[in-house]
């Protein structure tokens, strides 16, 4: 097994047709992994897909990324969704968004390879993985500030693991183009439902690589579903409090 090559992917969002066009760029091999940062879901236009594919890869993983942990909290009737989890569930159906919501829990917070760890938000420094707060790990605005605030310069300078991390949830240059700092954090989100483009990280040789987004998916997305409130479901926008 030491000589499977993983390909790690940015914020996928829904984008299916781009993330088929990164994995074709990367020539992985029939033993070789494929690792999402999180995020599969919401703003594109196909998450069924997405899912689908990680759903029924066996070389194919995720961590839970914020907009998963939505759904399921949604789901349990925890949280109310806003416009980009109701697109999702239209797009789902019923019952497979009940089926994507179950795949969803039970996504891990954090997954350590032998080169790195991923994780979909944020890292605190000086705990280990296993002692995250999964709000951190998760990308909680609050939890960032608190890390920040606490060590007066942005997260990812303090970061103290023992091997590079892996993150998405923010796009940090808007550009397209990953953020690295230092060989230390490479943050893979680049935008793709905007219309920038769409990131993975081949390991263990560290080999960015990019495929440009087809268009600015998440404004097509809300245009169809302004255009066709109807199409919307009494229960949804109940749960979403506007029914």
């Amino acid at each position: 097994m030491d000589d499977v090559r993983y390909l790690i992917v940015g914020d996928i969002h829904g984008c299916f047709d781009e993330f088929q066009a990164l994995l074709d760029k990367s020539g992985l091999g029939r033993r070789d992994a494929i690792i999402s940062i999180g995020d599969l879901v919401d703003r594109g236009p196909d998450p069924g897909a997405v899912l689908d594919f990680f759903r029924k890869n066996s070389r194919a993983g995720s961590v839970m990324g914020n907009h998963e942990h939505k759904h399921v909290r949604i789901f349990r009737g925890d949280r109310a969704p806003s416009t980009a989890q109701v697109a999702t569930r239209l797009q789902l159906g019923e019952p497979a968004y009940a089926r994507a919501c179950a795949f969803m829990e039970k996504l891990p917070l954090a997954i350590e390879l032998p080169d790195a760890i991923l994780a979909h938000g944020y890292f605190e420094p000086g705990l280990s993985i296993k002692k995250q707060r999964p709000a951190v790990l998760l990308g909680s605005a609050r939890a960032r500030a608190e890390i920040e605030r606490r060590l007066r310069r942005p997260w990812y300078e303090g970061y103290d693991g023992s091997k590079p991390l892996l993150v998405g949830h923010r796009d940090y240059t808007q550009t397209g183009k990953p953020f690295v700092w230092r060989d230390r954090v490479y943050a893979l989100d680049t935008g793709c439902c905007y219309g920038r483009a769409l990131t993975g990280l081949l390991l263990p040789e560290f080999r960015l690589l990019s495929v440009r987004s087809r268009t600015n998916h998440w404004r097509r997305t809300k245009k169809r579903l302004a255009a066709h409130p109807e199409s919307v479901p009494m229960a949804i926008l109940a749960a979403a409090g506007r029914g």
